[in-house]
């Protein structure tokens, strides 16, 4: 079952480009079909109001509940004062997630306790601004992160190299492969952060899904390792599957070691997290995790 967490759907009202004009899904689910992508977490494209956007995706979802999820995007600064309430809405519409991305306001103190308070992963795209995405990790802990990109888009070695250095630091954070050009960033993410990090996104309608998929395959994963990248994280995250898979997955020891991804169900475990602030896969350190890809 391979899962692909990042794809744009939906219609904008903006006219400067196709992210936020249109992100249609018929050219990308026959190319995802065809590549063996079996569901998909949809996101709305920009747009002057999200809610609208959010209710968009929700019906797109209710549509083919087998094939997609969708996620609420929320601007952080125009939504503001309606943040409690747009994200109680689309937990009630059945989206499993929040979309922020810097291009509209950078992520706040709000946002990330809706997140806690529902429960709810986050994908966040830094768009190369990433200086303070430890903070994330600190006031956080119980709150998964995805940062799309690697954290930049735009190719920022730098930002992607630091973004390397975060997921492979704190539990409840993780990076998704999409738009990932530099394929030496991804070898180093997968021997740093391990494959219980990564997400594979594809980033789409706009990007080819076998594409994105062709890169982490070429990563020469084992068996294990890329099932957890292109299905078994995404899964634990939005809260898909059955328990038989919870008992293969290596989900973390940390903060995230009570999680019930079958019920939704997210439990903190605050002595885990300011004890250790590393992962444990199958009882190794992280260094020697990065050598069970």
């Amino acid at each position: 079952m391979i899962i692909d967490f990042h794809c744009h759907a939906g219609t904008g009202d903006g006219l400067k480009g196709p992210w936020d004009t249109v992100a249609r899904l018929d050219d990308y689910r026959r190319r995802a079909d065809a590549a063996g992508i079996v569901h998909t977490v949809l996101l709305p494209v920009f747009q002057s109001d999200y809610r609208r956007g959010n209710r968009e995706v929700a019906a797109l979802v209710r549509r083919d509940p087998q094939r997609y999820s969708g996620f609420a995007m929320l601007h952080t600064e125009r939504d503001r004062d309606r943040i409690n309430s747009m994200v109680a809405e689309a937990v009630a519409l059945g989206l499993r997630g929040l979309k922020i991305h810097r291009h509209d306001a950078p992520i706040h103190r709000p946002a990330c306790e809706a997140a806690r308070r529902h429960r709810l992963p986050v994908l966040y795209d830094p768009g190369g601004d990433v200086a303070s995405l430890s903070l994330l990790g600190d006031e956080f802990p119980d709150v998964p992160f995805v940062f799309a990109h690697l954290g930049s888009f735009a190719d920022d070695w730098g930002a992607q190299r630091h973004v390397i250095d975060l997921i492979a630091r704190y539990p409840n954070l993780f990076a998704d492969t999409s738009g990932v050009r530099r394929f030496d960033i991804l070898q180093e993410a997968l021997r740093r952060a391990g494959s219980h990090k990564l997400i594979f996104g594809s980033d789409g309608p706009w990007t080819h899904p076998a594409l994105e998929l062709a890169k982490v395959d070429l990563l020469g994963l084992r068996a294990a390792a890329r099932q957890r990248i292109t299905s078994d994280n995404a899964r634990m995250l939005l809260g898909l599957g059955s328990r038989e898979l919870a008992a293969a997955t290596n989900i973390a020891t940390g903060p995230f070691a009570n999680i019930d991804p079958y019920r939704r169900t997210l439990v903190y475990s605050p002595r885990r997290s300011t004890v250790r602030r590393d992962w444990r896969v199958r009882g190794v350190t992280p260094s020697r995790a990065a050598a069970s890809f």
